[in-house]
């Protein structure tokens, strides 16, 4: 980039520095967003497609979950990397919806194209697409309908739609039961709201049996075992400490050097050793605990009295664990054994120690209250378990999505269309070059029910016609029936979604189309000088490219 001043030349960016300016950046941006959106359109609804993702290492995800597809690609583009993170962001807000929202920013930009084309000025979209975005939500919370925490049949079939199309849909309605049970179990009344911590729901995995095994413990299930053999494998009715604090000897935190000159001072060190850890292990006794959960270490003399007490200990539990076992068991967490007290116990109708595979696992089982759950996920290989683990986080997300909202939908692109129509009818009021960017972005939302009929073989044509026949005779709930090959009540087939989902979607999606949209200069800057010596001193791209190319 140069500069004239009297004839001279200036440089102002070097000369290495690649710059993509005006119509050439609007195009290499909405074409690099686009690529992502295809690449994860083909996953979308009961019948898409998986994808194998590869590492350089050789492993390998198969998933069609479109927030784990773009997470696992390499992505180098700056406007491809944006739509990574509105998946991320779909993900984080309701965990479910990820490839609409990538696949509807997608469109909204290829819908956008077609205005520039026509020399629509970018801000004029940005500000149709931003009006649009508003009504398209008000739209959606007109036609969506109220639940509550009782309403389980609703729930379910939330959980189970949400689960629909990924490697867990063979035992969808025994894993949506499990879902439901678990976010009832955390969830919380505040005013007439419920709050959902899913950090309460644990979610434990190991491969062995099949996904029906996958069960929820109603408790917590820790990956350790007890500290000794000699202690019991099995406690009912367990009265349960938790203790911050080594049940072993401290060292002093300055060095320190014991002179001993004869034996006798030598046995009188450790018997006073051994009785302070017999007197740890006492205290603990006196309480009434029966199991011990430690977050530091147990020293092995200290294993042995608790053995000889009948007390089942696990050591080194990690802090998060400690926390979902004060939440399931009533318990407080002590952090100094002396202070330990009958009050601070909790309660489990059992605690044992179960052979899972390979390993040892500890269960803390029928607890009165528990305000913390696991769920442990089992599958016939690594592979198939972690595909399970995302079917049910996403599941959780969606229930947990409507409770906070009591508001859902019906699936199917039934939603989509409708508001669709409604757009397009409210963009003739509106008026001005701003009626144009709000029909585009009505256009844009019928991408997905046709991604859908093109995903199970329909013919994308007919039933988007023959959807919008139906929404305008006044079946709002009417959408694709991927099973069936045509229109069908996509509320009566038990097709339903959080409005969260469908709101946060939008919002997403048009934010990074708008954002995108107003971008009128790419400046890459040179390489760093590491790279630089990597490839070759002076080395630049190609004449006539780009580093983002």
């Amino acid at each position: 980039m140069a500069a004239q001043l009297g004839g001279t030349p200036i440089l102002v960016l070097s000369e290495k520095t690649q710059r993509l300016v005006g119509r050439d950046a609007q195009r290499t941006n909405i074409l690099a967003a686009r690529v992502i959106a295809e690449a994860v359109k083909t996953t979308l609804g009961p019948r898409g497609m998986d994808k194998m993702l590869v590492d350089n290492l050789g492993d390998i995800v198969v998933t069609n979950d479109g927030v784990t597809i773009l997470k696992e690609m390499d992505v180098e583009h700056p406007a491809a990397k944006m739509m990574v993170e509105i998946a991320k962001t779909q993900e984080d807000e309701v965990g479910d919806g990820t490839t609409t929202a990538v696949v509807l920013a997608g469109e909204l930009l290829k819908k956008a194209e077609e205005l520039l084309d026509q020399d629509v000025h970018p801000t004029i979209i940005a500000n149709g697409y931003r009006m649009a975005a508003e009504k398209a939500k008000e739209i959606l919370k007109e036609v969506a309908r109220d639940i509550d925490i009782e309403d389980e049949e609703v729930l379910k079939k939330i959980a189970t739609t949400s689960m629909t199309g990924k490697g867990a849909e063979k035992a969808k309605e025994y894993l949506a039961d499990l879902v439901v049970k678990a976010v009832k179990a955390v969830a919380e009344k505040e005013g007439d709201k419920y709050i959902v911590d899913l950090d309460h729901i644990k979610l434990e995995k190991k491969e062995g049996g099949g996904i029906e095994d996958t069960e929820l413990v109603r408790g917590i299930v820790i990956d350790k075992e007890r500290v000794h053999p000699g202690m019991p494998r099995r406690v009912e009715n367990a009265k349960i400490a938790l203790i911050n604090a080594p049940l072993e000897i401290e060292k002093t935190e300055f060095d320190a050097e014991i002179r001993i000159t004869d034996p006798s001072q030598l046995k009188a060190f450790i018997d006073e050793e051994e009785k302070m850890l017999k007197e740890m292990v006492d205290k603990i006794a006196s309480t009434g605990a029966n199991v011990v959960f430690c977050q530091k270490g147990i020293d092995d003399l200290a294993q042995h009295y608790l053995a000889k007490a009948g007390i089942f200990a696990v050591r080194r539990v990690k802090k998060s664990d400690m926390e979902k076992l004060a939440r399931a068991t009533g318990a407080t967490i002590v952090t100094n054994i002396q202070d330990l007290s009958e009050k601070d116990l909790g309660y489990a109708g059992l605690v044992e120690e179960v052979k899972i595979g390979e390993d040892n696992m500890v269960f803390v089982r029928d607890c009165k209250d528990p305000k913390s759950v696991t769920i442990l996920i089992r599958g016939g290989s690594e592979h198939i378990v972690a595909e399970v683990e995302r079917a049910i986080e996403d599941a959780l997300g969606v229930v947990a999505a409507a409770l906070r909202d009591k508001k859902v939908l019906a699936g199917g692109g039934a939603p989509e269309i409708e508001v669709s129509l409604r757009l397009k009818d409210w963009a003739k009021t509106v008026g001005g070059r701003e009626q144009l960017a709000i029909e585009m972005f009505a256009d844009a939302l019928e991408v997905i029910p046709r991604a859908l009929a093109e995903n199970s073989g329909m013919d994308p044509i007919d039933i988007i016609v023959e959807l919008r026949s139906k929404h305008e005779q006044g079946c709002k709930t009417c959408g694709v029936d991927v099973y069936e090959g045509k229109i069908g009540d996509m509320w009566e087939k038990g097709v339903i979604e959080p409005l969260r989902v469908k709101t946060q979607a939008i919002d997403s999606a048009s934010e990074v189309a708008i954002m995108i949209l107003r971008i009128d200069d790419v400046i890459a800057a040179k390489k760093l000088e590491k790279e630089e010596e990597k490839g070759g001193a002076g080395e630049t791209p190609p004449s006539g490219g780009s580093e983002f190319d």
